[in-house]
């Protein structure tokens, strides 16, 4: 338990502080409108009609902060403080969304592999936990097939970090072609208050994924240790 702790609370208060980041930064750009004037469902329209993507649809979906691309109905949608709102926040998450619609139709190779990955991936997350404890239960009861039925656990485990480490280029790269398309359509300008906005909208968003990622190795490596140590 303590080399649990040692090896995960360090990440676990790096992902509250990167949460917290998000949050507090979206909400202070959320406040100073762009200079397009144009609402976060407006940028989107404008990007994906410049890069040919008539056919995707850009759609409201409800929360805060909920929004995302789906290349399975290929929509882009965006929450409540986003798709009506003019300001630099919504102008930079809106974009970043369509920057997924871009990945997608330029085939771009992380995302086909992030998308391949998460069916897998979300079974291994759901599936492990139990998993794992029926496999230390059966090798503190001496039964050889504990140590396997443990080593399968870790092994869907990974499925799960590695799709969050794929994840990282993904989303990187997602902001990189947002800020491209924001100043080439000059809907936001490359320095100044709202080019500064921009980044840090995108750079605070990007945070909670590197976190989560640093999270899951500790995880990873704090069950293969559980793995290993017993059998030496």
């Amino acid at each position: 338990m303590i080399l649990y702790l040692v090896l995960t609370i360090p990440f676990v208060i790096l992902g509250m502080v990167a949460q917290r980041r998000v949050t507090s930064t979206f909400q202070e750009w959320s406040q100073v409108r762009g200079q397009s004037g144009r609402t976060g469902a407006e940028v989107a329209r404008a990007i994906l009609d410049r890069n040919g993507l008539q056919d995707v649809e850009v759609l409201h979906t409800p929360g805060s902060l909920s929004d995302h691309y789906d290349p399975r109905t290929r929509t882009v949608n965006l929450s409540d403080n986003v798709f009506p709102s003019n300001s630099v926040a919504a102008v930079a998450v809106a974009a970043h969304e369509v920057g997924h619609a871009i990945q997608h139709q330029k085939a771009y190779a992380p995302l086909a592999i992030r998308s391949a990955f998460f069916p897998v991936a979300s079974f291994g997350s759901s599936a492990f936990m139990p998993l794992f404890f029926v496999g230390i239960i059966l090798a503190s009861a001496g039964a050889a097939l504990g140590p396997t039925v443990m080593l399968v656990a870790i092994a869907l485990f990974a499925l799960g970090v590695l799709f969050q480490l794929v994840t990282l280029p993904v989303e990187f790269d997602a902001s990189r072609r947002a800020k491209v398309q924001l100043q080439e359509l000059t809907l936001a300008p490359a320095g100044g208050q709202e080019g500064a906005g921009t980044s840090k909208v995108l750079s605070a968003a990007a945070m909670t994924y590197v976190a989560a990622a640093l999270a899951g190795l500790a995880q990873l490596a704090y069950f293969v240790l559980q793995f290993v140590i017993p059998r030496n």
